[in-house]
């Protein structure tokens, strides 16, 4: 199919960039995709999607790519670095469990496939916003003493699907994927460690209290290759206003424990598709596109980072964490409505 003018152009090469690049080649768009890494890698996630609604699968044609993927329907929350859990929660929907390292890989694949060309090892020096060009950067830098860390762990039993413990400053999540290890992944506020690797993490969670967590995993095999870490973490409360298009975690990150950032990522490209092909097809100008795409994002997206925002200090504070368990005894912790809002 001859490409349709003009061209779109992707700073990124993540789930936001992947699919949409692969959904606009699809529609015969010409895309060039710059990625500066390489696949397939790991990357710092929870490696769980939970929320992706069946319209953002369809309208990006990812169904393909999730075959594989996991079911999971409980999570078991713990507290006081217990080795037991403090409450039982059901997902309304199944949360899919699928790694990176598979997933980016996957897409990369499919793009390059339908005829988009993909630039790895590319890093962009020249990020001027211009018509045609999408960023899907990733994660914005700032100030922040948090640190996110994550490992694969073999042979490791999990008392539900999902696992999540609270520590002191520290929350870490627990999903088993599409290979039957499991994801270790948590978020720590940074401190003086002399430790690397698998160590930097057993010492993290030592350091919050978690030591039977720690315990736990130091009583299997954590592969070294699948450890990555990724430090000046920020968060937004809404999505910031801006005059180009920002997509995934460059449009707004989500705090990690609503598993919510790759179903975001994916929502992202499905709302930024219909307004590209229209600006490619010569229907609308670039200005009419950037407007258009930036309110479907602050629409979509205002009420589940307002919400996050809020609940994000419960979960990592240790006063606000005393009143989550207070409220959590007492059977008042409302997490079917608050699921709803942050998904």
């Amino acid at each position: 199919m001859k490409p349709i003018s003009p061209p779109i152009e992707i700073i990124g090469g993540g789930l936001a960039g992947l699919s949409l690049g692969l959904a606009l080649r699809r529609s015969g768009v010409d895309v060039t995709l710059f990625e500066s890494g390489d696949y397939p890698r790991h990357r710092v996630c929870g490696e769980f999607i939970t929320g992706l609604d069946s319209a953002t699968l369809s309208r990006l044609g990812l169904a393909p790519f999730l075959t594989d993927a996991l079911h999971h329907h409980e999570v078991a929350w713990f507290l006081d670095g217990s080795d037991r859990p403090a409450r039982f929660q059901t997902l309304p929907a199944p949360a899919l469990g699928v790694s990176r390292h598979a997933l980016d890989a996957r897409l990369a694949a499919a793009f390059v496939a339908a005829g988009g060309a993909l630039r790895t090892h590319a890093r962009a020096t020249d990020l001027t916003p211009r018509a045609g060009r999408i960023f899907a950067t990733g994660r914005r830098r700032g100030r922040s003493p948090w640190l996110g860390l994550k490992i694969h762990a073999s042979g490791l039993v999990l008392t539900r699907d999902l696992e999540l413990h609270l520590g002191e400053h520290a929350y870490v999540g627990l999903a088993r994927i599409e290979t039957g290890a499991v994801n270790v992944c948590g978020l720590f506020r940074r401190r003086a460690l002399g430790a690397k690797g698998a160590d930097l993490l057993l010492g993290y969670l030592q350091a919050a209290g978690l030591g039977a967590l720690a315990m736990r995993l130091a009583a299997v095999e954590l592969d070294p290759g699948s450890f990555c870490a990724v430090a000046a973490v920020c968060f937004d409360r809404r999505v910031p206003a801006t005059n180009c298009v920002r997509l995934g975690d460059a449009c707004a990150m989500i705090p990690p424990f609503t598993g919510n950032g790759m179903a975001m990522a994916f929502q992202s490209a499905a709302l930024a598709l219909d307004p590209l092909l229209a600006f490619a097809r010569g229907m609308q100008t670039w200005a009419i596109t950037v407007r258009t795409i930036n309110a479907a994002l602050r629409r979509q997206f205002r009420l589940r980072l307002a919400t996050a925002d809020a609940l994000h200090p419960f979960l990592f504070s240790p006063p606000q964490q005393k009143l989550l368990r207070t409220l959590n005894r007492a059977r008042l912790l409302p997490l079917r409505p608050l699921y709803a809002a942050l998904h």
